[in-house]
């Protein structure tokens, strides 16, 4: 059943971003996007130094990738192919400095560790989420930054509701703040801020910085 909710979770997205992106022009919709993530960083108070290996991953067609021109940055998704091909708004070439690697954050695999790992509208949308949070962890290097943002549940009823429907159908996993923290600190993620970035009724749209301890070791 996780599996097929995962698949069908993954139709409709596509087809949410042709929706979304059919009559915006792609110039200033890249202009404001760029804006956004800009903003977006100063309010949850993460500074990328130029120097620093970021990970994008769930990035999407516009993704946090699309500002860091001088990192070094991976950015991973499974609709890669699909995005490329559908939307005019999304063009691999278009961002030199970015190695895409278009396969589900369950089997990424890297050599290496990131600075900073940003899991922005993804972790609601991934597979096996267990699986997926203990990699992002992993990832990070020693003393880096991982931020996580999540759309959480208000209310217990529709939590459970909407487990045993398709009530949202974009996001497979349905869980309320508590619940995506803990997942973050079995882990052994140290939760550092938690910023409520939108409300909203039945959920709250929440950004997690969290910092990897020290001496975690390095990579997957």
């Amino acid at each position: 059943m996780r599996k097929l909710r995962w698949k069908i979770a993954q139709s409709a997205e596509i087809r949410w971003w042709q929706r979304y992106l059919k009559h915006r022009s792609v110039t200033n919709y890249l202009r404001w996007k760029s804006d956004y993530w800009k903003t977006f960083l100063q309010q949850i108070g993460v500074h990328v130094k130029d120097t620093e290996k970021v990970l994008d991953a769930g990035c999407g067609p516009v993704g946090i990738f699309t500002v860091f021109d001088m990192q070094q940055v991976d950015a991973v998704d499974p609709l890669l192919g699909q995005y490329e091909k559908k939307l005019d708004h999304f063009q691999r070439s278009d961002y030199p400095n970015v190695h895409f690697f278009s396969t589900t954050l369950e089997g990424f695999q890297s050599s290496k560790s990131y600075d900073k790992v940003f899991c922005l509208n993804a972790i609601n949308h991934v597979d096996d989420l267990a699986v997926c949070f203990e990699k992002l962890v992993q990832l990070t290097s020693p003393g880096g930054q991982l931020i996580v943002s999540i759309d959480a549940h208000n209310f217990q009823l529709f939590k459970y509701l909407f487990r045993l429907i398709p009530g949202d159908i974009l996001h497979p996993h349905q869980f309320d703040l508590k619940e995506y923290k803990q997942m973050l600190i079995d882990q052994k993620a140290e939760i550092s801020n938690v910023v409520l970035y939108k409300n909203g009724f039945l959920f709250n749209y929440y950004i997690l910085v969290c910092r990897k301890k020290e001496g975690k070791g390095n990579g997957v």
